[in-house]
């Protein structure tokens, strides 16, 4: 199936540079594995956009996203693995990557750690206010808004697993719901039910973001009765779901019905040669720490791969 002819430039093409892929990148680069890395259309991945991270090990006083993963890719770099920005359009069988630039590179195998991409509400301000009060990962903004009144949007298990790690040191937690009922499991719903400190808004739809600088206020629309609220907040954090990025995965490896990719406990995917890490992977638990062992173990299995093909 893959093309073993002397004009593969690559044995190993690492499609995203997050935490897994340049973790992926610095064992293959140690390993004297020729490899690169397609950075995508936000190098450094979702991590850049968190002001502090305090759950990394070696960081007693946390460190920024951004300065976090700006050190990892001159890490890589120095290390003499090519970065390369654009965006991969599709995968050949003969792992041949084509860019929506048009340029094709080809590896010998294919490390996939796209990740997955947060479903934000799409407001005016929201953007901006990313890191001023709005944040979409409970675990790692959280501890930033003890003793603070702090809204999470969203009915499902995330939704709930975050209200109910917030309410451990926020003042108070509303949850707003779109419908009338949640989309979690029993088990998540009575804890969120049972928790004194959660509020819930059921048929709830936020609408409008107040602040300059910081997310001061929502306005809420009750989408039964038309009614809307002005709710004063220090945080809200937005867990409405994820979109995995591996749509251009399509029809070449077997994916979740969530769009997570499907491996097998080598970390390989459907197709013999293409490895996957990380959050386009893990559905569950997205974290760096997680992100970055899942490239190293897929690092390590595609090198064992190697030797043999």
């Amino acid at each position: 199936m893959v093309n073993m002819s002397e004009n593969i430039k690559y044995d190993c093409v690492v499609i995203g540079s997050g935490p897994a892929g340049l973790t992926s990148a610095i064992y293959h680069a140690r390993a004297g594995i020729k490899t690169i890395v397609i950075a995508g259309n936000q190098p450094g991945g979702q991590l850049t956009i968190t002001p502090m991270v305090e759950n990394y090990p070696g960081f007693p006083d946390g460190v920024g996203g951004f300065k976090l993963m700006m050190d990892t890719q001159n890490q890589v770099k120095k290390l003499g693995v090519e970065i390369k920005s654009g965006i991969v359009k599709k995968i050949t069988g003969n792992f041949e990557i084509e860019l929506e630039s048009g340029e094709i590179l080809q590896g010998k195998t294919v490390m996939v750690t796209t990740g997955a991409g947060v479903k934000w509400l799409g407001l005016p301000k929201e953007q901006e206010l990313i890191g001023h009060g709005i944040s979409s990962c409970a675990t790692c903004d959280g501890m930033f808004f003890r003793d603070k009144t702090v809204a999470v949007v969203g009915g499902g298990d995330t939704a709930c697993e975050d209200a109910i790690f917030l309410a451990r040191f926020t003042k108070k937690v509303f949850m707003l719901v779109r419908r009338e009922e949640f989309r979690a499991s029993l088990a998540e719903q009575k804890k969120v039910l049972e928790n004194e400190k959660i509020e819930i808004w059921w048929n709830s739809e936020v609408k409008e973001l107040n602040g300059e600088g910081k997310l001061e206020s929502v306005k809420v629309l009750n989408n039964k009765t038309g009614e809307e609220t002005i709710l004063p907040l220090d945080g809200m954090f937005v867990a409405i779901g994820y979109s995995p990025a591996t749509k251009f995965l399509e029809g070449l490896v077997k994916l979740r019905e969530t769009g997570q990719i499907l491996v097998n406990e080598k970390m390989m995917t459907s197709v013999e040669g293409i490895f996957a890490a990380g959050d386009c992977v893990n559905e569950n638990h997205r974290q760096a720490i997680i992100a970055a062992g899942e490239g190293c173990r897929a690092a390590l299995e595609a090198q064992n791969w190697l030797k043999y093909h």
